[in-house]
């Protein structure tokens, strides 16, 4: 029988973890027992001081050993990059660990990780889970979703676009590379090329939901844009001339065949300050389908009741993978992923 209130412990308070904080705070079924953090100056701070809003009662702490003891159902584990001791610690003690830090699909670029995350949940009684925006939801989940109502499927493109500026933090533009010199660019390895094994997850989610198997997958196909004018921001200013724009492409081939194609297209201006001129609107999640009947899919942010719009994407990235945490208690042993879980069923999300 499904629990009515599930014990849980924030691990990390960066954008995703303060998006898991306000939730655990704001919804019944959850009881917020711990947040870990990395950094010294939130150590005793209260954990909803952190996450924006008023305090919740619960102190953050770095002390790790502290954390794993608390009696807790299951840890929302939010790095940026997963310590796969860490997570099999965890879940040894028998604690659930619910992810947003990879490991979304049993893909075989992680079998060895994977192995270990399995051996610990076997030991502890314990289930682990991933899952996120994208990788995790939006480029395959929502992909197969859309292939229910298909009769016949040639290819399947995912359009991430992302206007950097406007919706994402600052600090994108250095560590992506925008400002850089183009050929510089281009030779160089890039944040969103290094991602190809986790974004190959999503890619074989829906080959195996849809029953084929990948034959390959190709590394990023790289373009740029470059800025026709200084593009000025609150951090500084991204020079004429140098990278204002970058589009990456992955593809998964079937039977000798694109079937899957992945795009991730992250911009820093409009058509008239880019050469070439390109135009990606809006930031948003476009998932086409190419077969009969042709069927596309949006995904993007509205404005709230006030008027005022920002793009949702951390909160997107928290919330999926939060509201499988009581199905992931109440399952039995193991690393799940979507298509053994089934459809998740979020629980007190309707408050009045």
């Amino acid at each position: 029988m499904p629990q009515e209130t599930y014990r849980v412990i924030q691990w990390m308070t960066g954008d995703v973890g303060q998006a898991g904080i306000r939730h655990f705070a704001q919804n019944p079924i959850f009881d917020l027992m711990g947040v870990l953090v990395h950094s010294k100056d939130k150590v005793g701070v209260d954990a909803g001081v952190i996450a924006g809003i008023d305090p919740i009662g619960v102190a953050a702490t770095d002390d790790v050993e502290a954390i794993c003891g608390l009696d807790a159902d299951c840890v929302f584990y939010t790095p940026i990059i997963m310590d796969v001791d860490t997570v099999c610690r965890l879940l040894r003690s028998g604690k659930n660990v619910v992810t947003t830090s990879g490991f979304f699909h049993p893909s075989p670029t992680f079998d060895d990780p994977g192995e270990l995350l399995r051996a610990a949940c076997r030991d502890g009684g314990s289930s682990f889970y991933g899952a996120g925006i994208h990788p995790g939801y939006a480029g395959d989940l929502l992909p197969l979703t859309l292939a229910r109502v298909m009769s016949r499927i040639d290819t399947i493109n995912v359009y991430e676009v992302v206007d950097v500026l406007k919706d994402a933090p600052l600090d994108h533009v250095d560590w992506m590379g925008f400002a850089k010199e183009k050929d510089r660019f281009l030779r160089e390895p890039t944040i969103l090329g290094l991602g190809l094994p986790f974004f190959a997850q999503s890619m074989y989610m829906i080959a195996d939901g849809l029953g084929v198997t990948i034959d390959e997958i190709t590394a990023a196909d790289v373009e740029v844009a470059t800025a026709t004018n200084d593009i000025a921001y609150a951090d500084g200013v991204i020079p004429a001339g140098t990278v204002a724009a970058q589009r990456h492409r992955w593809t998964a081939y079937v039977e000798g065949a694109p079937l899957i194609v992945f795009h991730a297209i992250y911009i820093t201006a409009g058509p008239d300050q880019l050469e070439p001129p390109w135009d990606w609107g809006e930031t948003r999640y476009d998932i086409v389908i190419d077969g009969d009947p042709p069927t596309s899919l949006t995904l993007k942010g509205a404005p709230r009741p006030d008027g005022t719009h920002a793009h949702p994407g951390y909160d997107w990235t928290a919330m999926a993978a939060i509201n499988a945490i009581p199905d992931i208690c109440d399952a039995e042993p193991g690393w799940h992923h979507q298509l053994d879980l089934g459809l998740v069923r979020p629980r007190g999300l309707v408050r009045r």
